[in-house]
């Protein structure tokens, strides 16, 4: 049962909802309820804390769509797996450096590497990277995971001729962005990236465990050299139930 030493107070201008929202959040995050734990019915919150069970439903439905419980149908509500909270918006950081200063394993699979040239160059891929049709691309498909789990699929283009020298390593044991590191023409130096949030599709379901339907965060980056030239395009897709990201805002400089 949630701790009742931890009071709804109805004399204050907070909403009851938010109270008990906080109290039901402060539980999860000190590991009183974990992954895969239900969670009391409505019926019990609602007459442990002598609140209506309108507010109690208005209180989880938030901490549903917030990721922190899911419902399973006749069975109740369930507290979900913690997000991984990522630094990927405001620096340039590896994966396996993120998921390793969080306290986890990060794992990668290939799915697909090639070189690619012609026709089977997308237009965008081309602008992207700032080449011709004549100029051949690396094309570099990975899932990467946290302790097991697949947390994002990525689909990197690289320029050949500045970055062939990456067919000649273990793309699976070795960071991307430590290789290019080697040489300063293909070092990234600063990387722009838009976010959207789009559904899920089956490449989703089948590469990330995810339902159709259900929530995407899907990137587009360009990493460029010290010079400004394109070096890296990916395009990832994060599973928006296993991730957020933090960003940090600074005020502008009107002087």
């Amino acid at each position: 049962m949630l701790n009742k030493t931890e009071r709804i107070d109805k004399a204050v201008p907070i909403p009851l909802y938010f109270q008990l929202k906080e109290l039901i959040l402060s539980e999860i995050k000190a590991g009183n309820y974990k992954s895969g734990d239900s969670i009391p019915t409505e019926k019990e919150i609602s007459d442990a804390f002598q609140i209506s069970r309108t507010t109690v439903r208005q209180a989880i439905t938030e901490l549903v769509q917030e990721g922190w419980l899911y419902r399973v149908k006749s069975k109740g509500t369930f507290v979900s797996r913690p997000k991984i909270s990522q630094e990927f918006i405001r620096k340039i950081e590896s994966f396996n450096d993120q998921i390793y200063r969080l306290g986890m394993t990060p794992s990668t699979e290939i799915l697909e590497l090639k070189v690619m040239k012609g026709k089977e160059v997308q237009e965008a891929v081309l602008k992207a990277l700032e080449l011709a049709e004549k100029d051949e691309v690396i094309f570099l498909y990975r899932r990467r995971m946290a302790d097991g789990d697949p947390i994002v699929t990525c689909r990197t283009y690289l320029p050949y001729k500045e970055c062939k020298f990456l067919m000649d390593h273990n793309l699976q044991q070795e960071q991307l962005y430590s290789i290019l590191s080697t040489n300063e023409e293909t070092r990234v130096f600063r990387i722009e990236r838009t976010v959207a949030a789009i559904e899920a599709k089956a490449e989703d379901m089948k590469l990330l465990d995810m339902k159709r339907g259900k929530p995407v965060l899907y990137f587009m980056s360009i990493g460029y050299n010290a010079y400004g030239k394109p070096i890296e395009y990916t395009l990832s897709r994060y599973r928006g139930d296993r991730n957020t990201f933090e960003v940090t805002v600074f005020p502008e400089n009107k002087e």
